[in-house]
């Protein structure tokens, strides 16, 4: 397939190496920013423009890979077309944001953290939605060739699905920068909890998270809570969250107790 991407961010950098590696042409790549388009062209062997009034009309597929405030006013931005099929990345905006400026339109969301310094592309889950049931075949397939993992999610299913993501992910991410912050701080080794992290992840292939919880606050042991609580003092964001996320692991197993 004839591909446009239309952005020069994370999504766009690996979306656009994955095509490539799935026998796909990329045929031109389209930013505001004529420098990062440069750049993202080059990589992605494909002609680069700065004006979306130069996009082509000899594309297969063009892929908005831009970020949602971008998406919301896009029918100021982007010129209305009737070939192809035009699609967005997002998780959390609905396809209709499209509707205005494609005939035939929908999603295509990679349900997966990308980085463009990322040497190796994960694997990459497909959301996909879209306008008509033809349209919908055609990104099932064209999305069937980049993973073995494409799932038709309309926007309140992708939308449910954008903010597990954001638990699973984001979060834990930010209990992992501050507490390599108090390690650095304190002089210890963040490497040595590494394997604690790779077990923790492995087990969720084959078991419910819920039977795997261990720790003070499932086993309700006040007195060790009690003893980190007073050795977080000096890093309160880090010792709010131990204090609200340790009752809430308790109250939560009480009431398995409590049956």
């Amino acid at each position: 397939m004839k591909i446009v991407m239309i952005g020069t961010g994370n999504a766009a950098n690996v979306l656009g190496r994955k095509i490539m590696q799935s026998g796909h042409q990329i045929i031109q790549v389209v930013g505001r920013n004529a420098a990062h388009a440069e750049t993202l062209s080059i990589l992605l062997h494909a002609p680069a423009f700065g004006k979306f009034s130069d996009i082509t009309g000899n594309a297969d597929i063009y892929i908005i890979a831009v970020s949602d405030s971008a998406l919301a006013d896009i029918h100021n931005w982007l010129p209305a077309r009737g070939e192809g099929i035009t699609v967005h990345t997002a998780g959390a905006v609905s396809k209709l944001v499209l509707k205005k400026v494609a005939g035939s339109y929908g999603v295509l969301y990679p349900l997966q953290s990308l980085r463009s310094n990322s040497r190796v592309i994960p694997e990459i889950p497909f959301l996909i939605d879209a306008d008509s049931p033809g349209t919908l075949q055609s990104i099932r397939s064209f999305a069937s060739s980049l993973s073995g993992k494409v799932v038709h999610a309309d926007d309140a299913t992708r939308m449910k699905l954008h903010a597990g993501a954001v638990i699973v992910n984001n979060f834990p991410n930010y209990l992992y920068t501050l507490t390599q912050d108090f390690c650095a701080k304190e002089n210890i080794d963040f490497s040595l909890l590494m394997p604690l992290l790779h077990e923790t992840v492995n087990r969720l292939e084959e078991y419910p998270a819920g039977q795997m919880q261990t720790g003070p606050a499932v086993r309700n042991d006040p007195d060790t809570i009690a003893r980190h609580l007073f050795l977080l003092q000096a890093y309160p964001a880090l010792s709010a969250l131990y204090a609200e996320i340790s009752g809430s692991i308790t109250r939560y197993y009480d009431r398995f107790k409590a049956d």
